[in-house]
């Protein structure tokens, strides 16, 4: 029999030819320059990485955005349905982002549209947050600080997978006694237009609770509160006050 006819010489040379081909195509862009320039690139996500493979930021579209990542590993995070980019610190756990989503009803309305940017405290949530957007036909701009706990952030990951596998019942009473055994998340600065259309400015004491609210209401009426650690009003100065 002729080898070149022989099967098996056929299929050995075809793997052959095809390695040395991948080869060729791999070692000829190792040999090239590390820089590339493009005019126009279409992508569904890009990873930015250390030399050792450590995520720094990831761009992506919606259908390969990210879970929540935590030193490398990631989390699921069913309820963040948006594109945009996430931020990463050197042990690759998440930072903060810029999010950006939207979504229409049967009819053609807007039911939600909403772009969201933040920065996390080191292994936990966000402490600063810039959020507009609109909810049913209620628009809102608002920009948020936030005091958060002393606990890594795995906590509540590891929680919030126990918790919701409970009954919808047991659930809120679980995330109370959660928040009760690690104490801190409290929001403590709020400015922005809210979904009423009031102009406000709110400062909270380290419970989250409003001590001085400064606020323009829709029909233009200011007024300034300071109020007790109960939310009663203890002075008011606004249009109807005396001076």
């Amino acid at each position: 029999m002729n080898i070149l006819s022989n099967p098996r010489f056929l299929v050995a040379y075809s793997a052959t030819v095809t390695l040395a081909f991948a080869v060729l195509i791999v070692c000829g862009f190792a040999t090239q320059s590390g820089k590339r320039t493009f005019d126009e690139i279409d992508v569904h996500r890009i990873n930015v990485v250390e030399p050792d493979g450590t995520l720094r930021m990831a761009i992506s579209n919606q259908d390969r955005f990210p879970g929540v990542i935590i030193q490398g590993k990631e989390f699921p995070h069913p309820d963040r349905k948006a594109a945009g980019m996430l931020f990463y610190n050197n042990e690759g756990t998440e930072t903060g982002g810029l999010i950006y989503g939207s979504s229409l009803d049967k009819d053609g309305n807007v039911e939600e549209a909403n772009v969201h940017l933040s920065f996390d405290r080191y292994m936990q949530d966000q402490v600063i947050a810039v959020d507009a957007g609109q909810e049913k036909g209620a628009k809102f701009s608002t920009l948020r600080m936030n005091d958060v706990g002393g606990y890594s952030i795995l906590e509540t990951i590891q929680a919030n997978d126990r918790i919701s596998k409970l009954p919808k019942e047991q659930q809120d009473a679980e995330w109370k006694k959660f928040f009760a055994e690690h104490p801190g998340d409290h929001p403590r600065v709020l400015l922005g237009r809210t979904a009423g259309k009031s102009a406000v400015l709110q400062l909270k004491d380290t419970e989250g609770h409003n001590r001085i609210v400064l606020r323009v209401a829709p029909d233009g009426t200011p007024a300034i509160q300071l109020l007790d650690a109960a939310g009663h009003v203890t002075r008011e100065i606004g249009a109807a006050s005396q001076p």
